[in-house]
């Protein structure tokens, strides 16, 4: 394993060639504006380079070591001198050639963040609003993943009603110890934080792994847990001063207008509260399924 041991040529089972001898990846770094309208950032590729004039990512061959994540990061870095502490990864999408992919990384901005080309790989960097995107000469292989990209540039938040979940898991006295089972849940969910839900339910975009960021609501005897345990990060624990489901249909309010909002419960009453706000819904099965 070396530095740029990814670099050279490689044929797609298509009979295309793309730069990468273990595929490449790229960073879609967004920012929406208070008016909602997402922005991203954008390379223009320098004149001698693959494709060169078109518009694209900062981005490229993936080191045999790294993942799709850290190759796009040292790509932005590179590239566009922007630092991984600035932006939050929310997912990634695969655009498969067969034998070939390029993976896009999916990160939020804090804002539109200043970025010029850190090499010569680029003759400009520049935040481009969405509905904008398609009247730019792009590269080709990002023009064919935009139209499914463009509906996957919101965060996703995911509300979790722990007591119907730790309901439905129905362990053996967890009723006796709420608490404890609250606190088990919260620690099994650190690796969902941390290495992205690859299944998602029926209404949201099309990618390959999504990094949500998660706010578990618990109440009564459970709200305990959310103090036992190591550090949580990730993980958003919310004790409701009241009712439980008050507090879930609350915590989808605070949401910004542009985040979308999945809630996991099975209460058909807190259901359709959620619902009416533009939330989506999936059961505690799912979220168990993935653990």
């Amino acid at each position: 394993m070396a530095a740029k041991d990814g670099d050279g040529w490689a044929l797609c089972d298509r009979g295309h060639q793309h730069w990468g001898l273990h595929g490449a990846a790229g960073l879609l770094a967004v920012h929406h504006t208070l008016d909602g309208m997402p922005y991203v950032l954008l390379q223009k590729r320098s004149w001698w380079s693959h494709h060169g004039g078109t518009w694209g990512l900062p981005g490229g061959a993936r080191d045999s070591h790294e993942d799709a994540v850290a190759g796009a990061l040292r790509e932005a870095m590179e590239e566009a001198a922007l630092t991984a502490d600035l932006l939050r990864v929310q997912g990634v999408y695969i655009d498969d050639h067969g034998g070939w992919s390029f993976h896009t990384v999916i990160a939020e901005a804090e804002g539109l963040l200043d970025a010029a080309p850190a090499n010569g790989e680029s003759t400009d960097m520049r935040w481009v609003a969405a509905d904008e995107v398609t009247s730019k000469k792009l590269h080709p292989g990002f023009a064919d993943s935009w139209p499914k990209i463009r509906l996957a540039l919101s965060p996703l938040i995911v509300v979790l009603d722990v007591a119907n979940i730790i309901g439905a898991r129905a362990e053996h006295g967890w009723w006796k110890d709420r608490a404890g089972a609250a606190n088990r849940l919260l620690n099994e969910l650190l690796p969902l934080a941390s290495d992205g839900l690859g299944v998602a339910p029926d209404g949201l975009p099309e990618l390959t792994r999504w990094f949500p960021r998660i706010v578990a609501v618990l109440e009564g005897a459970a709200a305990r847990g959310a103090d036992e345990g190591p550090s949580r990060p990730g993980i958003m624990a919310v004790v409701a001063p009241g009712s439980g489901d008050d507090a879930i249909v609350e915590a989808v309010r605070d949401t910004r207008p542009w985040e979308k909002v999945l809630v996991i419960t099975a209460d058909r009453e807190l259901r359709e509260r959620v619902t009416a706000l533009g939330a989506l819904v999936t059961g505690p099965r799912w979220l168990l399924n993935q653990l």
